[in-house]
């Protein structure tokens, strides 16, 4: 998506007002008499999302008013001027005066530009934005793009995001930016040891693959990003219900998500040594697929019984962690859209982190509340951990019964990592069930940009 950042001289723009309740007698009071007895005419109130252009006496645009909460409000959504791509004429604009925040008002604005039109024409909004002073108009623009590459991934169908085309699109990523890029393919996956990820991914058509590619400076501090790529799941024979299959093209939202990231640390010139890995499968039903109380070996030696065919997430994570973790990085990262229990505890818009590093566990939640990214910590709770023990395996991917789901999942994915200096789960959902301002309902970037913070603070 081409930036929505103009660098024509600011007088030659259109100047945004933001007002609230609080504030809006005051500003409409410093407005020109025709200007206020238009608002006034109109009902302009400030109301939170409401939007009104003033005409000046040749007819033009003057000034556009825009309603944002009270700066004493209990809940501000700080994306709100997200909504003005979708709401302003063509045109090129600029803040007039500062809404809550300005640089997450920017980012807003271009994330509000995002338009998915890959099967039917679409109007990109034909609007662009003078860099309030003080931003940094490229990083946010960074930022923008990586959120519009995880949203086009996700959007896609998945008869057209396959773990071929995801792995394609992977290495287009690592090509751009010079990468190591590698990919290991069907039945090599168990000559080279990644049993789990076959055994998720035997049943469909498309081979499943495991993606790798590298970046850096190997002296630089090892990152490893490990990303869910699951490209349908049906569940398996635990089949899915129709109403629980619908967005499952979602599935791969964890490696979409991944992808954002790695782009804007590459993009960035982050001073790390990194890599990324992506299992990439289609979780289908055939005569060949993996059944209940089937038991495979892991990459790592563990031996895994499988509880249900719907949890195939952590599998195919499970074979990736222990091949990240053999490295000993300094930071391990996966992501991965892998519980309904995330959602029912922090629903569609908060995901969970786990981790054991206090240190990283505060910062990260510093840099999501920055970003406007919301996460949310839950425990590596140790006496959940037992519920994962088998009869007759090392360990069952889905213990029985209800409780703590997304908690046992963060626990089983542990097991497979025991070297990396730090390591960190994310449990996403990556789709936003209805719009809202900056979010458009559909594929979602979550996490990426508050875990991109992190990194850059500490890698810049």
């Amino acid at each position: 998506m081409p930036s929505v950042f103009e660098t024509a001289p600011a007088a030659s723009s259109i100047p945004i007002l933001f007002a609230t309740k609080a504030t809006w007698v005051e500003i409409c009071a410093g407005l020109p008499l025709e200007a206020r007895q238009f608002a006034l005419d109109n009902g302009f109130a400030a109301k939170p999302g409401a939007c009104l252009t003033l005409p000046s006496a040749g007819g033009k645009i003057a000034q556009v008013l825009f309603g944002l909460e009270d700066a004493t409000a209990k809940s501000r959504d700080l994306f709100r001027p997200g909504s003005l791509p979708g709401l302003l004429p063509p045109g090129i604009y600029r803040f007039a005066n500062a809404p809550h925040d300005t640089r997450l008002a920017a980012l807003a604005f271009a994330l509000g530009a995002y338009r998915f039109g890959r099967y039917r024409k679409t109007e990109a909004p034909e609007v662009r934005l003078v860099p309030p002073d003080g931003i940094d108009a490229t990083d946010i623009t960074r930022m923008a793009d990586a959120a519009c590459l995880a949203r086009d991934l996700i959007n896609t169908p998945s008869n057209d995001m396959g773990p071929e085309e995801l792995a394609q699109a992977a290495e287009q990523l690592a090509k751009r930016f010079g990468a190591n890029f590698n990919c290991i393919v069907g039945d090599e996956l168990i000559r080279q040891n990644f049993p789990l990820i076959h055994a998720v991914g035997m049943a469909s058509s498309r081979a499943p693959r495991l993606i790798d590619f590298s970046w850096g400076d190997p002296a630089h501090p090892k990152v490893t990003l490990v990303g869910k790529g699951v490209c349908f799941d049906t569940g398996g024979l635990d089949l899915k219900p129709s109403s629980g299959m619908l967005i499952m093209k979602k599935d791969m939202g964890g490696a979409a998500n991944v992808l954002a990231l790695a782009q804007m640390v590459m993009d960035a010139n982050l001073k790390v040594r990194l890599r990324v890995l992506i299992p990439a499968v289609e979780n289908a039903v055939a005569g060949n697929a993996f059944r209940p109380l089937d038991i495979f070996p892991s990459r790592k030696g563990l031996t895994v019984e499988i509880g249900n065919t719907d949890a195939e997430g952590r599998l195919i994570l499970a074979d990736a962690l222990a091949l990240a973790d053999e490295e000993k990085p300094d930071l391990l990262v996966d992501m991965g859209t892998l519980t309904g229990a995330a959602r029912v505890a922090l629903g569609p818009d908060l995901p969970p982190f786990y981790t054991d590093d206090e240190t990283m566990a505060a910062d990260l939640a510093a840099c999501a509340k920055q970003e406007n990214d919301p996460l949310w910590r839950m425990p590596l709770w140790p006496a959940y951990d037992t519920w994962l023990d088998s009869k007759v395996a090392n360990l069952n991917n889905a213990p029985s019964g209800t409780f703590a789901g997304s908690i046992t999942c963060a626990l089983f994915l542990q097991r497979f990592v025991e070297d990396a200096k730090s390591w960190l789960h994310l449990d996403i959902y990556g789709w936003t069930p209805s719009a809202k301002p900056a979010r458009p309902e559909g594929g979602e970037c979550q996490a990426a940009r508050a875990l991109y913070k992190l990194l850059s603070k500490r890698y810049g």
